[in-house]
């Protein structure tokens, strides 16, 4: 027996700004700038790129390739797109782990 699988798509998960909040935020506890962009690109496609595009005033190509893979966007592009999305970026003290 073949077993088939679905890619699985985190973007029909995230219809609110509660969710979408969330998914950034574990996103950026990776610490992982490509996973990151990556999951930015999650949530950009969520809102609709030539949608983000207008509202940050970015074309439709940078945000694509700013949200890549192996994308890299500048931070002046994150602020942008997160603000357009309703979502802030905080900062909390790192709590280390010793073994």
């Amino acid at each position: 027996m073949t077993e088939t699988f679905t890619e699985f798509d985190p973007a029909e998960y995230l219809s609110t700004p509660e969710a979408i909040a969330e998914f950034m935020s574990d996103a950026l506890e990776t610490g992982d700038a490509s996973y990151i962009a990556k999951a930015m690109g999650v949530v950009a496609r969520v809102k609709g790129m030539a949608e983000l595009a207008r509202e940050t005033g970015l074309s439709r190509e940078q945000l694509y390739r700013s949200f890549s893979e192996h994308g890299n966007p500048t931070l002046k592009t994150l602020l942008a797109v997160m603000k357009a999305l309703g979502v802030d970026m905080t900062a909390r003290p790192h709590t280390h782990t010793t073994s």
